[in-house]
């Protein structure tokens, strides 16, 4: 992470490293032995309004909750960002991937947990 940055959330990531978004809105991506990978926005190309939290599924694809746009987006091992969830969102900040198929998105804008049916692989 960048020295001016600030963590504000962390998870778990690809591969069993780590997910970190924080301050100046990115996500940054270590490996298992805590070695830097980049951030998601330069990897992708994504702008993120305010990145908070931030999940990893079943096959490694990172899903992250962006409380200014107010929408869920998943950054897929390979290939280009996502957009999941974008109607009925008010300020997500928490996010996690149930075994069962299932998105669980915290949004502090109405104090309520939503949750989505999720298919980790796009058809």
């Amino acid at each position: 992470m960048p020295e001016a940055s600030c963590a504000c959330w962390v998870g778990p990531g690809p591969d069993g490293g780590l997910a970190v978004s924080g301050e100046p809105g990115d996500v940054w991506l270590f490996g298992s032995a805590c070695q830097p990978l980049g951030s998601l926005g330069a990897l992708t190309g994504h702008a993120f309004g305010t990145p908070a939290g931030l999940s990893t599924d079943a096959e490694g694809s990172v899903i992250v909750a962006d409380e200014h746009r107010r929408c869920m987006t998943l950054f897929p091992r390979a290939g280009t960002p996502v957009c999941l969830v974008s109607e009925g969102l008010r300020r997500p900040l928490g996010v996690a991937c149930a075994p069962q198929g299932q998105l669980m998105v915290a949004d502090a804008g109405d104090s309520s947990i939503k949750l989505y049916e999720y298919r980790s692989q796009l058809a």
